[in-house]
């Protein structure tokens, strides 16, 4: 493994100059910072900075696998997604957690140290915790105990000692938080973005974060214990306002010198909706139209669904006089998944703004398939003629159209991306902070005609979600329900569908309030009356909920988060296997383009191998300059198949584990 060591004091000259908010205008050390001279309050907010990078790409990612996502993108969305198909390592969440937190850590811990600045000692602690665990979930082994050191070839830990590991260093930080630093010592509030220094909620994180990964021992009999998770639950956010979140903002044009993605944006942004590729899926749509087959409309399902602008009229002076909102719907990816077996697991196709009446012509020979685009047309109100076997369709001025002669792909508007703009990526100048809806190009800004309105997680100025009541709400649940004791199951089933309602709630009227929904209606508060309809719907179980309706509800909610995949591990996927739960996540299967038979060698849906279970090491970091470690402890490290292969936790027994490692 090879890292780049204090990558931080370069971004504090970077910032220092460029100036691109109060909390990164860190240029209060000398002209050159040293990793001696670095202030703690300066180290900090880069470290959370950083951290929230990783995760974005690791939540987007994890979440394409769990469903949540289709993207276009051949080289890792659409293969995590739709194909199976990935033949290396998803490296940038590896590289970036390294280069760009981990390699701070130590000195962050030390110079607290020497300060007693317990409390930035405890942060240094919960990053390694959250960093490595993640990690963990990702990779399964991988250097640990060497990882920080000055060794360039450290040994490898399995999954068991990581785990242990992130859990001692949760435990201390729990007691550095709890000790009192002196008044001459830095203020954790000086350095600290996400939580403006409150020593109460990183305690409260703490705690939450040893519950969630205490679930993860759900298969093990041995060590899963439900009241050690409640126990520290009951230590955990007790409601919104302990919510941990990372602020996102669109005030900067500074990006990261790494990756070249925007400085201050919400991580979750600058993978899932920062370009044209990524799509929600039907899989996870449903759940928001219709929630135990109910048919029930979520409120919810506006301000996470995108939308464009259809229907549109121009005024003498070109900019928009009238129109209708197209809310998209999601790609069939695992259920028959009609329009991708006849165009291509990649096919789905971003729509062209149409600056003058753009005609396509479509041969279309088979006549059914030519009667209904024909069809199709007259229900959109579109021009067209017709001459043998050819449909020519006229796009008017202000339109958003597929630009194709392919027949197949005309109807990709319904599949509005997420894309969102921010200020140092949009490329259209006259785009200020308060719009970060996404135009195609320039002339559809100057009209005022949106592509997409975006996706409520996913925008340059949403909160990235580090620990949260509402999950706290449905692990209890979850921990109930394996108690068997469905009334305290229903209520904190209850409480963390309201949470969420109530969180969302919070955060989109502060985006009103701040004058966002000036340009973007999706930005704007739910109907309070809609959110109580929904709450007594048949959309939420009335009486005890069974582990589907709570799982499926937390699969909602959670959205861009690896906790979904982690979940859909632990229950085995559709497959119904896990205790007397029945199936867990109905309809989850593979979809119709799989093909990745090398990577999942599984006999069948109840063979652990027949799932995704975790990451190949990147090839250019572990598998280039550290194989010998790698092979060592799982030599099974470069198989082609090691995607199927079940990470520590998410085995029964240690002797299971140990025989994947072995075989």
């Amino acid at each position: 493994m090879r890292t780049s060591k204090y990558i931080i004091l370069g971004c504090l000259l970077l910032v220092g100059a460029t100036s691109c908010k109060k909390w990164l205008d860190v240029n209060t050390d000398p002209s050159s910072p040293n990793n001696e001279s670095a202030a703690l309050q300066n180290r900090l907010p880069w470290i959370e900075h950083f951290y929230q990078y990783t995760s974005g790409v690791s939540n987007y990612r994890a979440a394409a696998q769990a469903g949540v996502y289709y993207s276009t993108n051949g080289t890792s969305g659409n293969q995590l997604s739709t194909t199976w198909t990935v033949n290396t390592g998803n490296t940038t969440p590896y590289q970036t957690w390294f280069v760009e937190v981990a390699s701070n850590l130590n000195d962050l811990y030390d110079a607290a140290k020497k300060q007693n600045a317990y409390h930035y000692m405890a942060a240094a602690d919960v990053f390694h915790a959250l960093g490595f665990m993640e990690m963990l979930d990702l990779y399964g082994e991988m250097p640990y105990t060497q990882a920080l050191t000055k060794n360039p070839s450290p040994g490898f830990d399995d999954g068991k000692a990581i785990y242990n590991g992130c859990m001692a260093k949760l435990n201390e930080a729990i007691s550095l938080f709890n000790k009192p630093q002196d008044a001459t010592v830095t203020a954790l509030a000086t350095g600290d973005l996400w939580s403006a220094g409150n020593v109460d909620k990183w305690i409260k994180l703490c705690w939450g974060l040893k519950a969630r990964y205490m679930l993860k021992l759900s298969k093990k009999a041995d060590l899963y214990n439900p009241d050690s998770i409640l126990y520290c639950l009951s230590k955990g956010p007790q409601s919104n306002a302990d919510n941990t979140v990372g602020p996102g903002f669109n005030n900067s044009t500074v990006v990261d010198y790494l990756i070249s993605d925007p400085v201050v944006t919400n991580g979750n942004f600058d993978y899932a909706a920062f370009g044209s590729t990524q799509r929600l899926t039907q899989y996870y749509v449903d759940k928001l139209t219709n929630m135990r087959g109910s048919g029930v409309v979520d409120p919810r399902m506006t301000k996470i669904v995108p939308a464009s602008m259809a229907n549109v009229k121009l005024d003498g002076s070109g900019r928009i006089s009238s129109y209708t909102w197209l809310r998209g719907i999601g790609v069939d990816v695992h259920g028959t998944a009609t329009r991708l077996v006849k165009g291509g697991s990649a096919s789905i196709t971003s729509v062209t703004y149409s600056t003058k009446n753009d005609s396509i012509r479509y041969k279309i020979t088979n006549a059914t398939d030519r009667q209904n685009f024909i069809n199709d047309q007259m229900a959109y109100g579109r021009t067209f003629r017709v001459r043998n076997d050819t449909v020519v369709v006229i796009y008017p001025t202000g339109t958003y159209y597929i630009n194709s002669p392919n027949y197949l792909l005309a109807g990709d508007t319904v599949y509005v991306n997420l894309r969102s703009s921010a200020i140092a990526t949009s490329g259209i100048t006259a785009q200020g902070p308060l719009d970060v809806s996404w135009y195609q190009q320039t002339a559809a800004f100057n009209a005022g005609v949106v592509a997409s309105t975006g996706s409520f997680q996913v925008r340059p100025v949403s909160d990235q979600e580090i620990l949260t009541y509402h999950e706290m709400c449905f692990i209890k649940a979850e921990v109930y329900l394996r108690k068997n004791d469905g009334a305290n199951a229903k209520t904190a089933y209850l409480a963390g569908i309201q949470a969420h309602m109530d969180m969302m709630q919070a955060k989109l009227t502060s985006w009103q309030a701040a004058g966002y929904t000036a340009t973007n209606p999706d930005m704007a508060p739910m109907k309070a009356s809609d959110i109580s309809a929904y709450m007594t719907s048949a959309a939420v179980a009335q009486g005890n909920p069974t582990m589907s309706d709570v799982m499926l509800q937390k699969y909602l909610a959670m959205g861009c988060s690896i906790e979904n995949w982690n979940d859909m591990r632990r229950f085995n996927y559709s497959v119904g296997n896990v205790g007397s739960f029945g199936v867990v996540y109905p309809a989850f299967q593979r979809s119709p383009l799989f093909s990745g038979t090398a990577l999942y060698t599984g006999s069948g849906a109840s063979d652990p191998r027949y799932w995704p279970r975790r990451w190949s090491l990147p090839n250019t970091l572990e598998l280039n300059y550290n194989i010998t470690n790698a092979l060592a402890l799982n030599p099974h490290a470069t198989d082609p198949n090691i995607w199927s292969m079940p990470v520590w936790w998410d085995c029964a027994t240690d002797a299971e584990y140990n025989g994947y490692l072995s075989k």
